[in-house]
């Protein structure tokens, strides 16, 4: 009983020993960062609402956690929620979530005792030479014995069973030994590595949601390029038949007199080029849908996007302070819980300068015949603390505690440039809105007045004014302004997909346990990502082929109804 007691008694002072452990790390704080009291450009002069975006309104200023919805595209909504799901990259940042966690569990194992279990069976054989100099398992003198030694079996002594005379003789060593030890964490060595470890699983959940937010982002983006490519397509196949109408006017001039045939190889070559431009169109509008069906995790050869008529309008994205940034940015999230471990990390460092007291016992069975192995005189047992220090490292220590001091202040540099990186961001977007509604609606006038120019360039060359080179460059300019005009409309449209990733879109770091949670939910290995039920009637060719009835020639330029009108006893 004695033993047992003095076990117990050592275990309570431990106990108490760690309870009035030291924590060497630093007191955390986020670390300072200076946040105007609001964005920049987001007080230029100009009214808000047509520049896309509006004040947040403190009785609703986040934006919504679905925020595509705002853009009123249900098959951009359908492609949004395909991400979170099939994603190989998403899947890629929720396995490495998976493994910090697990990370964290494995150092919050050392704040237990270790338990080892470690049966044997030896069978050996010592030499006369050594046993008869006390070097083989037994250390009596070689003298007939019957009886079987009781005391508890050593490394030096004859082992249960065995008696002096048979010290020489092969023999087996059964063993069931069960040992424990326990690390008292005094100087907050193991709390801080777990503190570490679990810091570093939050940063990963934040990194987690900031890839899902980059990749939505990014599909919102090449989306709207896409639809972009398709209204560039209609645009060129209107102007081609706007051409056509060109060729057919010069074509009857020229049976007419009035013209030459100059004039017609002209208007052929203007004609043959817009075809080629409408064509080009199709390699861009392939690259789009095929990154848009890597996005969702489908191959491209599954996966087609139809045509649709463009008309997407610029929503209105609520824009809240500066400092609420702070919490809803993914990235700025993961910088700072990185500051935190970094932190921690020096805890760890410090600690090492301190000795470690380790508790161990250890007991168990022993004996040389398994029919009396758990017999009460063949059981053994120790129990003791043990103290280690290190007396001399050569600086060792010393150096490790002050690399974690610098790795913890370039941490917190990299969370301070993250967050002036995220104002710069949101400046530049506004910026980017506000003075792209400006030139949209210049865009626009010049689009009107290019459509003008044409109208009368046709009507002053039909009655013999003016040349057919100036037809041409009226409708070259014509096409140039409709082609800025949409270009600007997608700039606008891409800036404000921009905006709201910079805003966090949607997202606040009170979600952090929540998106752990819901990455902690592996996928099933093995599983393809469904295909769009759009597809399951097999692929739209692509480009895909735009309806007649979107093939319009502008009215402004319309000539009339005779030249309008198709001559099939002529061909082009």
């Amino acid at each position: 009983m004695n033993g047992p007691s003095r076990h117990w008694r050592l275990t309570l002072s431990a106990a108490l020993l760690a309870a009035s452990g030291c924590n060497l790390a630093p007191h955390y704080e986020r670390p300072g960062t200076s946040s105007p009291g609001a964005f920049k450009e987001a007080s230029a002069a100009g009214e808000a609402s047509a520049q896309g975006w509006k004040a947040a309104d403190p009785q609703d200023a986040a934006i919504r956690p679905s925020w595509w919805q705002v853009y009123g595209d249900p098959q951009l909504d359908d492609l949004e929620e395909r991400v979170a799901i099939s994603n190989q990259t998403i899947a890629a940042a929720e396995a490495s979530y998976r493994a910090a966690h697990a990370l964290a569990d494995e150092a919050r194992a050392q704040l237990f005792p270790t338990l080892n279990l470690a049966p044997s069976v030896t069978r050996e054989k010592s030499s006369a030479a050594l046993t008869g100099i006390g070097g083989g398992v037994a250390t009596t003198a070689s003298t007939a014995t019957t009886a079987p030694t009781t005391t508890a079996p050593t490394t030096t002594g004859t082992p249960a069973g065995l008696t002096g005379s048979d010290t020489t003789a092969a023999h087996n060593i059964f063993s069931v030994p069960l040992e424990a030890s326990y690390t008292i964490d005094l100087w907050g060595s193991i709390r801080n590595t777990v503190a570490e470890n679990r810091f570093a699983a939050q940063a990963s959940a934040a990194q987690l949601a900031n890839a899902l937010l980059t990749t939505q982002a990014t599909l919102a983006q090449d989306y709207f390029q896409l639809r972009v490519a398709d209204e560039q397509r209609r645009i060129l196949e209107s102007t081609v038949r706007d051409y056509q109408a060109s060729l057919r006017l010069v074509k009857k001039l020229v049976e007419t007199g009035v013209d030459s045939e100059a004039d017609v190889a002209t208007a052929e070559t203007q004609l043959q080029s817009a075809l080629a431009s409408a064509t080009d169109v199709g390699v861009a509008r392939a690259q789009y849908e095929h990154a848009i069906a890597v996005l969702i995790g489908v191959p491209p050869a599954k996966f087609s996007i139809a045509y649709a008529h463009f008309d997407q309008r610029l929503p209105l994205i609520p824009v809240t302070l500066p400092a609420d940034l702070l919490e809803r940015r993914p990235d700025i999230a993961a910088a700072e819980r990185q500051v935190a471990q970094s932190n921690a990390q020096i805890g760890v460092a410090r600690a090492a300068f301190f000795p470690t007291l380790t508790l161990s016992a250890e007991g168990g069975y022993e004996s040389t015949q398994l029919s009396n192995l758990f017999n009460l005189p063949n059981r053994f047992w120790s129990v003791g603390p043990s103290l280690a220090q290190v007396l001399f490292d050569g600086g060792a220590r010393r150096a490790a505690t002050a690399q974690a001091r610098a790795l913890n202040e370039s941490q917190a540099a990299t969370y301070r440039q993250t967050v002036l990186a995220a104002f710069q961001s949101v400046e530049d977007e506004l910026a980017a809105l506000r003075i792209l509604s400006v030139e949209l609606g210049q865009a626009h006038q010049a689009t009107t007045s290019a459509k003008r120019a044409v109208q009368l360039t046709v009507v002053l060359y039909r009655n013999g004014v003016d040349s057919y080179v100036n037809v041409i460059s009226a409708q070259n300019a014509f096409l140039t302004a409709r082609e800025t005009e949409l270009a600007i409309q997608l700039r606008q449209l891409t800036a404000s997909v921009t905006l709201i990733e910079d805003l966090g879109g949607g997202w606040a770091a009170s979600q952090l346990d929540a998106t752990a949670r819901r990455a902690l939910h592996a996928r099933v290995p093995g599983t393809e990502p469904p295909i769009p039920a759009a597809n399951s009637k097999g692929s739209v060719p692509n480009p895909p082929p735009v309806p007649e009835g979107e093939i319009q020639p502008d009215d402004l330029i319309r000539q009339d109804d005779e030249a309008m009108a198709p001559a099939p006893d002529r061909p082009l």
